[in-house]
């Protein structure tokens, strides 16, 4: 005959007034996690307790119960009653719902464990779904965040899952989707475009979050982009556009959705920019979202310059000057430190740097010709190249004296500020320069013969190579002239030696002028440029007055423009692309 099944008998519930409870020393909780006692109690005197003690009762020797009870599982519960109490908020003998457990067939220890392991934390769906509800109820998102002790970024990240399509929610319930991949598909609220990116993926072995942001994303704009920086986000949502954000991890701000509108706002910001700047004499203003390497080849560059000073600040900089030296003199021998004296000295120093670092104006009279360059950096800042003058542009001089005299002047070169050229051949005849063909009219005396003149000069010019060649001084300083000639001048006629040099921009690769290579080469350019003189007639004696580690690193610039390590399909250089190697090991 089958053994009938012994029916189990539940614990009895009691209300047990709180001041005969004590809490046990067999709970397992040591260590404090989850919402804090204080929250807890918070929570009890919003909804009152939702789940009862557990409690045991305390035993005499004789095995009778005492009257009190120990509570072995509820601990925290039993603390934040406690807490309330404290706070008057609650009777010391108010009773408490418990559950009794006598004859106990298991320790106080074991309850405790099995309470805290057998119970299951919500899933993210489920409390996603119960704020939902809470939010359609009329809560917002702070106070539900208050109620249930989360922060409000997890109440918003939970509520985000809205977003995702019911499809993809339902796999997530399955299993069938992981809950990072279900947070990335909530960067956008196209459920259509969701499904379509998980059927792509979903065969693929290409199922982490970044790819599913990338494939969600990529007709979008980032927001730490140039030209979303540009506009900012309040005008770009202002206009009408929607920013993508995910709320589950850092995204930098975010995706401008609308890469047309965002373009547009750019193009409308850049020409208000642009148009203000103009106001302020220019002949003209480009702008541009950005602009290739190399585009102001071919343009002389001016330079503004420190306002002059007037009379009375000259004579005030020499005063000021005098005093201090005297000062500074005088202190260098004192024996002891003098706060007083080191303060005036800082004064004094203050009021030479001011006069020193006065304002930078340009020429009026070169502004009319020249324009400026408006782009985005790739910060987001505008930024401003001013003093640009088209060759189309420079004043010209009667026939037959060339520009400004037939000579050229300095950042006349096809060579722009990025330190990039394209070069002209030496010894070209250009603008009204005389051909050597033409005849010279007789002027009572006669010329000599052209060939005896070709035959003379032949050995000249072995003559001066023969010198040359025993000088190494005057033909690195012949090389350098001719090199700086036509990094930084447009006319570069004015030199002996066959001498050419060709560079390319490599204009049609996108943000190169943003390298860090590029903004060295460009200010050291720039720097080199303002330092030369204005007319190439000047350039050998100011060469010659240079230090030789001065002469060595403008030879080593200039040089350095010259160089082309780009591969190109249409242009086979086995060699020169084998010495680029050899370059490279020896610049390590």
């Amino acid at each position: 005959m089958a053994k009938a099944n012994q029916k189990i008998a539940m614990n009895a519930a009691e209300n047990i007034g709180y001041d005969k409870l004590v809490l046990s020393q067999m709970n397992v909780r040591r260590v404090k996690d989850g919402v804090s006692i204080e929250q807890l109690a918070d929570d009890i005197a919003r909804r009152k307790l939702l789940q009862s003690l557990n409690v045991r009762p305390v035993l005499a020797e004789d095995g009778q119960e005492t009257g009190t009870f120990e509570v072995p599982a509820g601990g925290r519960r039993y603390l934040a009653l406690g807490m309330l109490i404290k706070q008057k908020r609650l009777a010391k003998d108010e009773p408490i719902p418990c559950i009794v457990n006598r004859g106990a067939t298991t320790s106080a220890e074991e309850d405790s464990l099995a309470e805290n392991i057998h119970r299951e934390n919500l899933h993210p769906l489920d409390q996603f779904r119960a704020f939902k509800t809470l939010s359609d109820q009329g809560l917002d998102v702070e106070e539900i965040a208050a109620r249930f002790f989360v922060s409000a970024a997890t109440v918003k990240q939970r509520l985000k899952l809205a977003s995702v399509s019911p499809k993809l929610l339902e796999l997530y319930e399955k299993d069938e989707i992981r809950l990072d991949q279900l947070m990335a598909f909530s960067i956008t609220d196209d459920q259509v475009r969701q499904e379509q990116v998980w059927e792509r993926v979903s065969t693929s072995h290409m199922q982490e979050p970044y790819y599913i942001k990338r494939l969600l994303t990529e007709t979008t704009v980032r927001a730490d982009d140039r030209r979303a920086v540009y506009v900012g986000a309040q005008a770009y949502e202002a206009a009408g556009g929607i920013v993508l954000r995910d709320l589950f991890e850092q995204d930098g701000g975010g995706w401008f959705q609308d890469a047309a509108l965002l373009e547009q706002l750019v193009f409308d910001k850049l020409k208000v920019d642009a148009e203000a700047i103009r106001t302020e004499g220019w002949k003209w203003v480009e702008p541009a979202i950005s602009f290739p390497y190399g585009h102001t080849s071919g343009m002389r560059r001016i330079y503004a310059e420190p306002r002059e000073l007037s009379a009375e600040e000259i004579a005030r900089y020499a005063a000021i000057k005098a005093e201090y030296e005297k000062l500074d003199s005088g202190y260098a021998a004192a024996d002891e430190a003098d706060e007083a004296v080191e303060a005036k000295l800082d004064r004094l120093g203050a009021e030479l740097d001011a006069l020193d670092d006065r304002p930078r104006l340009y020429d009026p009279a070169q502004k009319p010709i020249a324009g400026v360059f408006v782009t985005l950096a790739a910060d987001g800042q505008l930024q401003v190249e001013p003093g640009f003058v088209r060759p189309e542009d420079e004043p010209r001089a009667e026939a037959g004296n060339g520009i400004d005299g037939g000579e050229g002047e300095k950042g006349d070169a096809p060579c722009s500020a990025d330190g990039v050229a394209n070069w002209v051949v030496v010894g070209q005849p250009v603008n009204g320069a005389p051909d050597p063909n033409e005849e010279v009219e007789d002027d009572g005396i006669k010329p000599l013969p052209e060939r005896l003149v070709f035959d003379l000069t032949a050995q000249r010019t072995l003559a001066l190579r023969n010198a040359l060649a025993s000088d190494v001084d005057i033909a690195f300083l012949a090389v350098l002239h001719a090199l700086t000639l036509q990094a930084f001048y447009r006319f570069a006629q004015d030199t002996c030696l066959e001498i050419s040099m060709r560079s390319n921009s490599f204009g049609q690769v996108q943000d190169l002028g943003e390298t860090p290579w590029a903004k060295e080469i460009a200010e050291r350019h720039e720097g080199w440029d303002r330092d030369l003189p204005q007319s190439e007639g000047d350039l050998w004696d100011f060469l010659l007055g240079l230090d030789e580690a001065s002469r060595k690193a403008l030879f080593a610039h200039c040089a350095a423009l010259s160089l082309n390590a780009v591969v190109e399909p249409w242009n086979r250089r086995p060699g020169a692309l084998a010495h680029t190697d050899v370059l490279a090991r020896a610049l390590q």
